[in-house]
């Protein structure tokens, strides 16, 4: 697909999710896939995440695994904890670009009582553009007045 040729579906078996707090409402809609145990957070590409040479931004790629990896946390532990970014390393591999929906297939390594570890690729068509890994602390649950906000 081309930037000229944006798409807007959503592939089969994602639904929308309302999660992830104003920063990530304002990067756009996600959508969660739950295949076999496995958690993939995925999100159409747009015009407005694009840097100057058209690509996709590279702190949106990083903003989107940080979510990607703390939603997984939380789906992991079915909401009995909530998580808040201690180190995030990211290595970009590859380009994003307007129509593209990306993926964000996270791999939780360890869950902890205080701190939690995991591992998430961005995937582009099944090709890699970012590879990230994340250490987390562990929180209490969110309240139900942050889960009616979206968080």
């Amino acid at each position: 697909m081309t930037s000229t040729d944006i798409g807007t579906d959503v592939p089969a078996g994602f639904e929308r999710l309302k999660r992830g707090g104003p920063y990530m409402a304002n990067l756009g809609d996600l959508y969660c896939s739950r295949e076999g145990g496995a958690i993939i957070i995925g999100m159409r590409i747009t015009e407005n995440h694009t840097n100057m040479r058209g690509i996709a931004h590279g702190g949106m790629l990083s903003s989107l695994a940080d979510s990607a990896l703390g939603l997984g946390l939380t789906m992991h532990c079915e909401g009995r904890q909530s998580f808040v970014t201690v180190n995030l390393s990211t290595d970009f591999i590859d380009a994003a670009r307007p129509g593209d929906w990306v993926e964000a297939h996270v791999d939780i390594q360890k869950l902890g009582g205080r701190v939690a570890f995991a591992n998430c690729q961005l995937q582009v068509r099944g090709k890699r553009i970012l590879r990230a890994s994340g250490v987390f602390a562990v929180m209490n649950a969110l309240t139900p007045e942050q889960l009616a906000k979206g968080y």
